[in-house]
């Protein structure tokens, strides 16, 4: 689905991995694409982007997150960046750690879910949070962006 964001036009392609969000969190494809359109615009991107995003189970992001990182354990968002322009890469979550940690946090599960897209296509972005600056500015954007979404700030 393609839809225009102020200047920027996004394509994201939702992929359903896992069959179990649909009964866990009803409705994920769409709050994934509501929250793709509200980063890109949060971010002020212009023109026109694509990403995937994979909705997985903990197995596959277990595996993905030791191959790809050395961490044998799952892990709630993966980001890989494209390195192109307009395409910019793939986000892979998993619906077991996005459950818990929703129900942990006493969180809505869309509320976590858009969290954790708009988290994951910030890394796509080149945003990320290795030293105290670049998070504060990164969970700036993200409080910022989930506001538009009527969504409560996740790190309060």
């Amino acid at each position: 689905m393609t839809r225009a964001t102020g200047n920027a036009r996004v394509s994201c392609t939702v992929i359903l991995l896992d069959r179990a969000w649909s009964r866990s969190t009803p409705g994920a494809e769409r709050i994934v694409r509501k929250a793709a359109r509200a980063t890109l615009a949060g971010a002020r991107r212009t023109g026109r982007y694509s990403l995937n995003v994979a909705l997985a189970d903990d197995g596959l992001v277990r595996s993905l997150n030791a191959r790809d990182r050395g961490k044998d354990k799952p892990t709630n968002v993966l980001s890989y960046r494209s390195g192109e322009k307009a395409f910019l890469g793939d986000i892979v979550l998993a619906r077991q750690t996005v459950q818990c940690e929703a129900r942990q946090q006493k969180k809505a599960p869309a509320d976590h879910l858009s969290h954790l897209v708009v988290h994951g296509i910030l890394h796509l972005l080149g945003y990320d949070h290795e030293t105290e600056t670049d998070a504060a500015r990164m969970e700036a954007l993200e409080r910022r962006v989930l506001a538009k979404l009527g969504i409560a700030d996740p790190y309060s």
